[in-house]
């Protein structure tokens, strides 16, 4: 499958100051990617340079086999090929549904274009909306018909700039869900900019995690929540705690918790200190298990419960269970690994994070 979007060590900046280093990033055709990470990371300068807002100062942008951007050129905006989807969504207030979605389909004829703007109002489930004002629409229903008006023209490379921000967390994953199954109908090569990784979860099939102005990881979901490459990615991807570990051979390692073995070689020294992550899901309850934890705090999540435990060691980690078990602050319970993942690191010394944070 050849690249519909690749990035060769791409660097960004403003005057002396680089903001994005080193960049490689690529999507087949039909893929949907994400740039991850925090404010300030580097990921809305990267999304501006693919689209052509900003110049590179190292390396090669490409798009459908078309170089656009080195240092020396940089392809205009309007010639690339690439569709935009703003946080604000930006729609004509005075436009019909219709004619916002029509808006850049002026080159063809007025049966083309009505064609395929009915055809894309049925796409994003909106078919009964043609003649309405933007006004007279939800959020959500707004930011399908600027979905629907970024692919009208069949771009090569379609870019969604925290398209889903101004919403509340349980619309934003159901509409990143709902709008990756118009992306894939469509078979659109697709890249959205997040901070929120249950979205980039929900929408992408590769995520770039950003954080310091270089990529630290890219892969899947999975991979960046199971396989996380450096502390940065482990901290930032889901919640945990790093517990100390002592290497006992080159897959396994020894915790207060029992022993954790791997599948691939975790590189750790055998006399030097490590640490070892411990996912929520990593532990269940048992009765009858010898190590036992006291509850410090627990949060609500709906099926389950996320609890804060203190080992014996005074180390503490997390422990997604059941909402059925209700354990008060102050109670002991009996828990057991079941890590399926071994993810170890030189130990620097890291407390769980709170059962309210994210």
């Amino acid at each position: 499958m050849s690249n519909r979007l690749e990035l060769c060590d791409v660097d960004v900046g403003y005057g002396a100051r680089a903001v994005v280093r080193a960049a490689s990033f690529a999507l087949g055709e039909g893929e949907i990617g994400c740039l991850l990470g925090s404010s300030g990371c580097g990921k809305t300068t990267l999304l501006r340079a693919i689209a052509g807002f900003e110049p590179v100062s190292s390396g090669e942008i490409w798009i459908h086999g078309r170089r656009v951007a080195t240092p020396g050129q940089m392809l205009a905006p309007e010639e690339r090929r690439v569709g935009m989807v703003f946080q604000d969504f930006a729609l004509f207030p005075h436009l019909s549904v219709a004619r916002n979605i029509g808006f850049g389909l002026r080159h063809l004829s007025r049966r083309e274009r009505r064609a395929r703007v009915a055809s894309l109002l049925e796409l994003v489930g909106l078919g009964h909306t043609a003649e309405l004002f933007p006004h007279q629409l939800s959020g959500g229903m707004q930011q399908r018909v600027a979905l629907a008006r970024a692919m009208a023209p069949r771009p090569e490379v379609l870019l969604l700039d925290e398209p889903f921000s101004s919403m509340d967390a349980a619309l934003r994953e159901q509409l990143a869900r709902e709008v990756r199954e118009v992306l894939k109908r469509e078979g659109v090569t697709a890249v959205l900019v997040t901070h929120d990784q249950l979205e980039a979860f929900a929408m992408a099939d590769r995520i770039a995690m950003l954080a310091d102005g270089t990529i630290q990881q890219c892969g899947s979901g999975f991979s960046l929540y199971h396989e996380p490459v450096n502390r940065l990615v482990a901290d930032f991807i889901g919640q945990g705690a790093f517990l100390p570990a002592t290497a006992i051979d080159a897959l396994s390692v020894r915790t207060e918790l029992g022993r954790i073995a791997g599948t691939r070689p975790h590189g750790l020294a055998l006399d030097l200190p490590a640490e070892v992550l411990i996912r929520p899901d990593d532990l269940v309850d048992d009765d009858a298990s010898p190590v036992r934890a006291t509850v410090v705090e627990r949060a609500y999540r709906g099926a389950e419960y996320l609890y804060r435990l203190e080992l014996p060691s005074g180390a503490e980690v997390l422990c997604l269970l059941p909402s059925h078990h209700q354990y008060a602050p102050g109670a002991q319970i009996g828990i057991r690994l079941e890590a399926k993942h071994l993810v170890a690191f030189a130990r620097t010394g890291v407390q769980a994070a709170s059962p309210g944070s994210n």
